[in-house]
């Protein structure tokens, strides 16, 4: 039997099962159920800030009077704190709390700040100052190290942590036509087996940036690509000419020709012709059917395929795509007054031969007609080409990494230095002692290495600096 849920509006306690007590008054019940329910303890639920509200009363005359909402909290927050990981306390210094006296707000580290820098912003956003100001330092970083004109590509791991995702909005912002920046995110282990968490990431950066699982910067021949086509904006991709269009297009028009040749009706199947009824309705069906196929394309006339491949080159088929754009545009437009055939367009094309050109003094009318349409494919551009307004536009070279310190990746790191500075008195090789230091590690804080590793090598390849930023216990 399905149990109701009754709430009580004062917000204060909330009572399962039918309510004996007519006084309690219900509000709007819902099915609804949590993507990811936590059961809080009763003690938090009671002090949860509550909306209340008062109904409507009407009078003798039916004249309704309305009652004005309470405050939006009545319990109105005065302070946020962030969590101290090593404690497990409340940061002191990562808090921000509103000054009653003054009505500034005092930040545990930065001490009061500016009333115009903090007007409209949340204060529970102001407790992450602090990381905020880790990411634009790191930016900074990179902006001010040597030959960077602080355009290009920028490698951000931990992208979904605070100061990881401040670097990062930070980085996208600065996109104007003269200083573009393309921002590559990696999110880290924490955050990484969460696909919408990884989606929100990368709806945040504009293209050509990405962002990009953690797992994926661990597979690193795969990683470097995705980098070397985003700072160059080539994709690897083969083009494919004219020629092969061309050929596609003779291919198809072929095998049009052998399924609708001109002695049909109509370019219909032959199942929609044949008379399957009786003999008494035969006259009536064949004159029914006239009227019917008329409003289908004729057959294709007869096309010889040696003079198709001989005579019909890619000049000609420039002509048959105008030809084609201009019936899209009349058939938008309303017009279908004219009669259309692509198979006579070609037959005619063949038998009439290409109209004069165009004088060079102006552009042509093929080319910038195709270049208005938005997302339109032209096989006739060099190289590989790309529906228009979709080009690629490349990042730029790499300028650096930020690398946000994530407690996994501080404890392999730490781990990875302690074994390479031991090496040279135990006088055994780096690459052991780091394999043997890694092996004692939990998969967690191995793949966070693995990643970060892979983001520092790709700038430490390219001579751009590596910057970290955080590392501390409490975030």
């Amino acid at each position: 039997m399905l149990r109701k849920t009754l709430y009580s509006t004062t917000g204060n306690w909330f009572q399962r099962g039918r309510s004996s007590n007519k006084n309690n008054k219900r509000c709007i019940h819902s099915r609804r159920k949590m993507k990811n329910p936590v059961h809080l303890p009763r003690a938090l639920v009671t002090n949860f800030p509550v909306k209340t509200t008062k109904p409507s009363s009407q009078d003798g005359n039916n004249n309704t009077s309305f009652t004005p909402e309470a405050p939006l909290y009545s319990f109105p927050v005065t302070s946020a704190h962030a969590i101290d990981l090593g404690s497990f306390k409340v940061s002191a210094l990562d808090s921000a709390a509103l000054d009653p006296n003054k009505g500034t707000i005092l930040h545990g580290r930065y001490g009061e700040l500016d009333p115009d820098a903090t007007l409209g912003v949340p204060l529970e956003y102001l407790a992450l100052l602090r990381h905020a100001a880790e990411g634009a330092a790191g930016l900074r970083a990179l902006s001010s190290s040597k030959n960077n004109d602080n355009a290009g590509t920028v490698l951000i791991y931990g992208a979904s942590q605070a100061n990881g995702l401040a670097a990062l909005q930070m980085a996208s912002s600065k996109n104007n036509k003269n200083n573009h920046v393309a921002v590559v995110g990696i999110v880290d282990g924490q955050h990484s087996g969460n696909e919408d968490m990884v989606e929100y990431i990368k709806a945040m950066i504009p293209e050509p940036g990405i962002a990009v699982a953690q797992e994926y910067a661990m597979v690193k021949k795969n990683f470097a690509d995705l980098v070397s086509s985003i700072a160059t904006g080539n994709e690897q991709l083969s083009s494919f000419p004219a020629i092969d269009s061309l050929e596609d297009f003779k291919a198809n028009l072929k095998e049009y020709a052998r399924v609708y040749p001109d002695t049909m009706p109509a370019a219909v199947n032959s199942s929609n012709i044949k008379f399957l009824g009786m003999e008494k309705d035969k006259d009536q069906f064949r004159a029914n059917m006239d009227t019917y196929l008329s409003q289908f394309q004729p057959g294709c006339p007869p096309l010889s395929h040696d003079q198709l491949d001989t005579q019909f080159s890619t000049d000609h088929y420039k002509v048959f795509r105008q030809k084609f754009w201009d019936q899209t545009t009349s058939i938008i437009s309303g017009d279908e007054s004219h009669f259309f055939s692509p198979p006579h367009i070609v037959h005619d094309l063949m038998k009439e031969g290409l109209p004069p050109k165009p004088p060079t003094t102006t552009t042509n009318t093929a080319e910038a007609f195709e270049s208005n349409i938005p997302f339109a494919f032209s096989p006739f551009q060099d190289g590989f080409f790309f529906p228009t307004g979709t080009e690629i536009v490349p990042g730029g070279p790499i300028v650096g990494a930020i690398i946000s310190v994530t407690p996994d990746l501080k404890v392999a790191s730490e781990t990875v230095s302690k074994a390479t500075l031991s090496s040279n008195s135990n006088k055994i090789s780096i690459l052991r002692a780091k394999a043997e230091a890694l092996q004692f590690l939990t998969e967690a804080q191995k793949d966070a290495f693995a990643a970060a590793t892979s983001v520092a090598a790709q700038a430490t390849n390219a001579g751009a600096p590596v910057v970290t930023i955080g590392g501390e216990s409490w975030r």
